[in-house]
C-alpha cells in the first residue's frame, strides 16, 4: 500500500501512537511527528509512554513501515495528515484546546494545497466548521471520530467497528488516498457533516453512560433485596432492544476522562441553546454515588475501626484494567478519602505518586499487598487478580473481609475459606 503515499500523523500522545501503529499494521508507510525529540527517540526504539496490549508486538512486526520524526517540515511529503494530539481536561472537565490549535496551525503551514487533513483529536461541536471557514478552499479538512478504549486500543484501532467522518459536504467523494486509507480497514464508513461527527462521539459516550448508570443502580438494589445481578444480566443481553454487547457490568461509576468531559459538553450546549440536560446531571450524581461504594461498605461493616493502627490492602490503582492511566481512578479517590489510614497496594502497570500518599506502601505482588491487612479491597478488575491463590491470601492477612465490587474473585471459594466476601450486585 505504500506506493499510494505516506500517511502523516501529528501529535504522539496515546491517540497518535496507537493510530500510527495501526496504520502501519494495515500496510501503510507512516510518518509520525511530535516536537519532543526525547519522545521521538524513545518511540523509534520501541519505548512507549503508554501501556496497551499488543502495542509492543505491533512495533516488532510492523515498525519498519513507521518513521518517527521531530521535524515538522517532513510532513510536507504527506498528502494525508491526521491530527492526533490528545486533548487534556482539567478537574472541572474543561478541555484545553490551545495545544491542539497550535499543532493544527503548525501542520497547516506545512501542508500543500492538495493535502487532506483529518482531525482525530476530540473537539467540541462547531470547531471544524469554524476552522474550515478560515481555511477556505486551501485544503480538504475532515474530522474522523476516534473510538479508542483504554486497555483495548490496539485491537479497536486495527479492527474498527465503523468509521464516522465529518465533512464540509458529505456528498462529495473522499480524496483518493483518504479513500484507500478508509477502505484498508474494511469497516463501514459513515460520512456526515462536521457537527454530526463531533456530536456522534459524545452521543456514543452518553449511551454508554446510560448503561453504566442503570446497571450500577439496579446492581446495588440487588444487594438490598437478595437478588443477584449476575443472574439478571444474561437475560437482558438476549433482549434485542438491549443486545448481547450491552455494558452490564457493575462498577464504581465513571472514570478516566472522556466520559465525564462529554457529559460536561452536553450540559454546556444545553445551557447555551436552551435544551434540557437534567438526565446528564442524574448520570453525574449516580457516578459520584457509586464511586463511594467501597467507602460506604467499609463504614457499614465497621472495618475502618478494626483497621485503626493497622493496614488495609488494595488491589488495583488504574481506573480500569489493561491501562496505566489513573485519571479519575476510584482507587485514588478512596485513598484520598481515607488518607489517615495505612495501605498496602499493588497494580500490574499503574503507579501512585508517593509524595501524595505517604501512608501508602506500593507492593510488587497482590499477595505481598495482602500481608498483614485487616481487609482487602479489589479496586481494578485485572485478570491477574483472579488467579491469585486465596489460600495464600488467607495465610497472609489476619482480616477476613474482602470487598470485590467487580466480582473478579470467586466469591463462593472465598466464603468456603472463611472470608466475608462482599460484592456489588449480589
Amino acid at each position: 500500500m505504500s506506493e499510494r503515499g505516506v500517511i502523516g500523523f501529528a501529535g504522539l500522545s496515546h491517540l497518535g501512537i496507537i493510530y500510527s501503529m495501526a496504520s502501519a499494521a494495515r500496510g501503510f508507510s507512516v510518518l509520525a511527528f511530535d516536537d519532543r525529540p526525547d519522545l521521538v527517540t524513545d518511540l523509534s526504539r520501541g519505548r512507549f509512554p503508554v501501556s496497551e496490549p499488543g502495542l509492543d508486538e505491533a512495533f516488532l512486526k510492523h515498525g519498519a513501515r513507521l518513521r518517527f520524526t521531530a521535524n515538522a517540515e517532513s510532513l510536507a511529503e504527506c498528502k494525508l495528515i491526521f491530527i492526533t494530539l490528545d486533548v487534556p481536561t482539567d478537574d472541572s472537565n474543561n478541555s484545553n484546546l490551545a495545544p491542539l490549535e497550535a499543532l493544527i496551525e503548525r501542520v497547516l503551514s506545512m501542508a500543500g494545497p492538495d493535502t487532506a487533513v483529518a482531525i482525530m483529536s476530540q473537539v467540541p461541536p462547531g470547531f471544524c466548521r469554524k476552522l474550515a471557514g478560515k481555511l477556505g478552499s486551501a485544503l480538504q479538512l475532515y474530522y474522523q471520530v476516534e473510538t479508542l478504549v483504554f486497555g483495548n486500543a490496539m485491537e479497536r484501532a486495527i479492527h474498527p467497528e465503523r468509521y464516522m467522518v465529518g465533512c464540509e459536504d458529505p456528498k462529495q467523494p473522499f480524496p483518493e488516498l483518504y479513500r484507500s486509507f478508509l477502505d484498508a480497514f474494511e469497516c463501514p464508513v459513515f460520512a456526515m457533516r462536521y457537527e454530526s461527527a463531533e456530536l456522534c462521539k459524545i452521543a456514543i459516550n452518553c449511551f454508554l453512560v446510560s448503561s453504566v448508570s442503570t446497571t450500577n443502580t439496579l446492581a446495588e438494589i440487588c444487594e438490598t433485596i437478595h437478588a443477584d445481578w449476575y443472574e439478571i444480566a444474561p437475560a437482558l443481553r438476549l433482549d434485542r432492544r438491549i443486545g448481547p454487547h450491552a455494558y452490564l457490568n457493575p462498577g464504581l461509576g465513571l472514570a478516566g476522562g472522556n466520559l465525564e468531559r462529554d457529559l460536561a459538553t452536553v450540559q454546556k450546549l444545553a445551557a447555551e441553546f436552551g435544551s434540557d440536560a437534567r438526565i446528564v446531571t442524574a448520570w453525574q450524581q449516580s457516578s459520584a454515588y457509586m464511586r463511594d461504594w467501597v467507602l460506604r461498605r467499609l463504614f457499614q461493616f465497621g472495618l475502618l475501626e478494626d483497621a485503626a493502627g493497622a493496614e488495609l490492602a488494595m488491589w488495583g490503582i488504574a481506573y480500569k484494567p489493561e491501562t496505566h492511566s489513573t485519571k479519575n481512578s476510584p482507587s485514588l479517590a478512596l485513598l484520598r478519602s481515607l488518607s489517615g489510614y495505612r495501605w498496602r497496594t499493588c497494580d500490574p502497570v499503574a503507579r501512585i505518586e508517593e509524595a501524595e500518599f505517604p501512608l501508602v506502601r506500593f507492593c510488587d505482588s497482590p499477595l505481598s499487598a495482602a500481608k498483614g491487612a485487616q481487609a482487602l479491597v479489589v479496586m481494578t478488575p485485572w485478570k491477574e487478580f483472579a488467579s491469585v491463590s486465596m489460600e495464600s491470601v488467607l495465610d497472609a492477612m489476619p482480616g477476613r473481609d474482602i470487598l470485590d465490587p467487580y466480582r473478579i474473585l470467586d466469591g463462593g471459594r472465598c466464603r468456603d475459606l472463611g472470608f466475608r466476601y462482599h460484592c456489588l450486585g449480589s
